[in-house]
């Protein structure tokens, strides 16, 4: 009689929800999670024929796994997707509210579950980055000796968040923001779908579909909840179809269509890169502001920065690359609405900085010689004296050390022909730098001249 309790008690305890379960006061992302590997949407790096989770999934052989990537992207329906396809149980703690004991209790399931009938127990912990390190550590010995396996879900970079132990113990997977045809597809499905809009005839314009797809950069909740707002808010035609226009998506979302097509991204990416290059900071925040508005993919934008920082400031200010090289990894922690200050910041210092594009001139005028002209062999005092067979040829012989010499400089032949492609602009460090080179030629001329006597 007890161990027939304990199986009922089990049965009941944080097993998941079936899908008609609220079904009536779910909203539209919730209602159309998918059930199968085959209706998820996304993240073809994962799942695709042959890739590691998919293998991990479809072999059912995996101790804890941790999916991180930005909201709306999947790591819920995906977390319950692999309970399903490997038959366990589904267990949901949040990282913001549940506690130590809450951990303890489930576990304390899992094991006895385990014991009455065999099954697995996937125990998904959404914001896994809010437990500390005691709440981690609880996890431990459960993941080791297989009582439960672990799926964390995170917003943020799991090596900072997440104890090293319980990493060791993972697979980690980044998931990437839908692309704007994964969240067409969900959007007609809803349309579609018995889940979605039962009993209502819903049409939703092209242009309506492309900005709800692409102005929530790859969160598919977010263009749902939106797509749902529209639907319930717009009142039926005379034929009974709820009609779903541009203007209606609008202000579903409280943000307006820009037009944005490709010439519009190039345009004004162009428009954006020209502005900081001619040092108009107002103008390049304006031309970034209207990317974001329109969904520009934030990563492209700090690409554009990086690259600008080196072509465009260069050595006239070399503080312009490393700060928009860190501008490029904190947009990927971060992600936005916040990312938008992160990127005025490093273009508003890019477009205020001294400019000079002499080492973007600089290597493309050596890589012309390299392409057209004969290449110029290494003079022989610069060739490696520890490869087989080279003291006998002389490799090395003559090469002159320069932290021997007076100044750690000494003047010798590092080429071979006579060429000048680095040639410093007068603005900012380049200044400094440029006196440096005038001080070294003069050295190797005065010393050119002592050895002619």
């Amino acid at each position: 009689m007890l161990q027939d309790q304990l199986n009922l008690d089990i049965e009941l305890i944080g097993e998941p929800q079936t899908e008609e379960t609220f079904s009536d006061i779910q909203p539209l992302a919730a209602r159309l999670r998918p059930r199968t590997i085959e209706e998820y949407e996304g993240q073809e790096h994962l799942l695709g024929p042959g890739k590691l989770l998919r293998r991990a999934i479809d072999a059912d052989r995996f101790s804890s796994i941790v999916l991180c990537g930005p909201p709306g992207v999947g790591k819920t329906s995906l977390a319950e997707i692999i309970a399903k396809s490997t038959e366990s149980a589904f267990i949901r703690l949040s990282g913001v509210i549940s506690t130590v004991a809450d951990i303890r209790r489930e576990i304390a399931s899992a094991i006895l579950r385990k014991k009455s009938n065999g099954r697995k127990t996937v125990v998904f912990i959404d914001e896994i980055h809010r437990f500390n390190k005691a709440q981690q550590d609880v996890l431990l010995p459960d993941v080791e000796n297989g009582n439960i396996r672990l799926i964390g879900a995170t917003t943020h970079n799991p090596l900072f968040y997440v104890i090293g132990p319980l990493l060791s113990r993972s697979l980690v997977f980044q998931l990437e923001p839908l692309s704007e045809e994964n969240i067409k597809s969900l959007l007609l499905r809803a349309i579609s779908d018995e889940r979605g809009f039962e009993g209502k005839n819903i049409k939703i314009d092209d242009d309506a579909l492309s900005f709800l797809s692409n102005i929530c950069e790859g969160d598919a909740r977010r263009s749902l909840n939106a797509f749902e707002l529209a639907a319930l808010t717009t009142e039926q035609d005379k034929d009974g179809c709820i009609r779903i226009d541009l203007p209606t998506a609008e202000a579903s979302i409280q943000k307006k269509a820009l037009a944005y097509g490709d010439d519009g991204h190039y345009d004004t990416a162009s428009a954006f890169i020209k502005s900081m290059r001619g040092s108009d900071a107002d103008a390049a925040v304006y031309w970034l502001a209207k990317m974001l508005q329109a969904g520009e993919d934030i990563r492209f934008i700090a690409r554009r920065i990086i690259i600008f920082a080196s072509e465009d400031v260069g050595n006239a200010d070399p503080r312009a690359l490393s700060i928009a090289v860190s501008a490029m990894q904190a947009v990927e922690m971060v992600g936005m609405p916040e990312a938008r200050i992160i990127l005025s910041q490093a273009v508003t210092y890019c477009a205020t900085a001294p400019k000079s594009n002499s080492a973007y001139e600089a290597v493309n005028e050596a890589m012309e010689d390299v392409e057209k002209e004969r290449v110029a062999p290494v003079p022989r005092h610069l060739r490696d004296p520890h490869s087989s067979g080279s003291k006998q040829d002389g490799h090395g012989k003559g090469y002159k050390y320069p932290h021997s010499y007076d100044g750690n400089f000494v003047g010798q032949d590092y080429l071979g022909v006579e060429k000048t492609y680095y040639r410093p602009s007068p603005n900012g460090y380049e200044a400094k730098i440029m006196e440096r080179i005038d001080y070294w030629n003069k050295c190797r001329k005065a010393q050119t001249e002592q050895a002619a006597k």
